[in-house]
């Protein structure tokens, strides 16, 4: 479900703030009808409620899908940080003298930089974000 992308553009906006359709339409680009269907399908499988303010449908994450996403993940966070780190060591430990790429080409990284670490430069879901039950 969240594999289509403009869902994915929906929830990024609702992560940030409670929105309407209307505002959603704006924010995306999209038509109303397009908004209407994918909201539809969101609030189908839980990600989103909604409520009526006036004449306005406002919609809003709903956490617990997130939650269960997040404690779905963390087995394989925990794999693949260990990965890396082990790269990074082995990076850290490897010859000097081996070759690598030219230090003039910025656009690249060098192998003899630094490997961030997953579980640093990647946000959590229960990182940073605002509680929304």
């Amino acid at each position: 479900m969240l594999a289509e992308p403009t869902r994915r553009r929906i929830v990024d906006q609702l992560r940030l703030a409670e929105c309407s359709v209307g505002d959603l339409v704006a924010r995306l680009g999209m038509s109303q009808p397009a908004v209407s269907k994918h909201l539809k399908v969101l609030r189908e499988a839980g990600v989103v409620a909604v409520r009526t303010s006036a004449q306005q449908r406002i919609y809003r994450l709903e956490s617990g899908p997130f939650r269960e996403l997040d404690a779905w993940l963390a087995p394989y966070r925990k794999l693949w940080t260990g990965h890396l780190d082990a790269l990074a060591r082995h990076l850290d430990a490897r010859d000097p003298a081996a070759p690598h790429l030219d230090a003039g080409d910025q656009d690249v990284p060098r192998l003899d930089q630094d490997v961030p670490r997953l579980d640093q430069g990647a946000p959590r879901l229960d990182q940073g974000a605002r509680r929304l039950d």
